[in-house]
């Protein structure tokens, strides 16, 4: 039992679980756009994400304790390492837009992290930019990369997506941002430090009512796609409901992040086993 809550810990802590949840919104943009999955760009995404979350939770721990490592700590270096590894091989699948595109938005995340506004001063500390950093390098890594690699056309109906993607991130992170609300310096002036946690979430159900309209809107989709999407709509809102100061341990970092791969699941099955009657 214990080596398989190590091993859960280690597929969480070392990031494996986010990036899935990554790969799983990037594949309903292809799914929705009727493109062929492209399974480099998958493993592209993937391995970028491990890269890029591991560096930015791990760096500064690994450079002021290098020589006294936790064992799970090492581990997820040499994981962090030879994700990086494959990283580099799938970069060179990728077609040279895509690489363009990767390039800007691995520069929020290496700003994110990295302190180049002066002494411990990045993206990240600047006052109530965190969760907007985070939904932008989402949407786009998981609604723009695909259709650019695909060289579709960005019109306004992809513009829209990616603003619903863009809140729907916001949404799922504002748990993560009210748990931490006990360890975060106030000078970064979160959402839930700026509007308390009632109100955070009221802002949160909002913006799913915002993604709701939108999509009502937009009037190009199935009635299986829109199940689909009301759905996760209604878990998001409800995850986000319950999430508290105090919360279980796993609670975040599993079962919110676990949105998108749901999100997938039943996409793929109403689309695919339950009547298509267009809207």
């Amino acid at each position: 039992m214990k080596y398989l809550q190590n091993a859960f810990e280690l597929y969480i802590n070392s990031s494996i679980h986010v990036s899935l949840a990554i790969v799983a919104f990037t594949l309903i943009t292809f799914l929705k756009y009727d493109q062929e999955i492209d399974k480099d760009l998958l493993f592209f995404i993937f391995f970028a994400s491990i890269t890029g979350y591991n560096f930015v939770k791990y760096a500064g721990i690994a450079k002021l304790h290098h020589l006294s490592l936790a064992g799970n700590l090492r581990f997820i270096q040499v994981f962090s390492f030879l994700s990086f590894v494959a990283l580099v091989y799938f970069t060179f699948q990728m077609e040279i837009r895509v690489l363009i595109a990767t390039g800007f938005l691995g520069l929020f995340t290496i700003f994110y992290a990295v302190p180049f506004l002066g002494k411990d001063k990045n993206l990240r500390s600047l006052p109530g930019l965190k969760i907007f950093i985070i939904a932008v390098v989402w949407a786009g890594t998981t609604v723009l990369l695909p259709l650019i690699n695909a060289e579709a056309y960005l019109g306004t109906g992809i513009l829209v997506d990616f603003i619903q993607r863009l809140f729907l991130v916001i949404v799922l992170t504002l748990p993560f941002e009210i748990r931490d609300l006990k360890y975060d310096d106030e000078a970064l002036g979160t959402i839930p430090q700026r509007l308390g946690v009632f109100k955070s979430k009221v802002f949160g159900l909002f913006l799913i009512l915002l993604i709701f309209f939108s999509e009502i809107i937009q009037n190009s989709f199935s009635s299986a796609e829109f199940l689909a999407f009301i759905i996760i709509l209604l878990v998001s809102g409800i995850l986000l409901w319950k999430a508290g100061r105090d919360q279980k341990k796993y609670y975040c970092s599993f079962w919110v992040e676990m949105v998108p791969v749901f999100y997938l699941g039943f996409y793929w099955v109403f689309t695919h086993y339950l009547p298509q009657t267009p809207f």
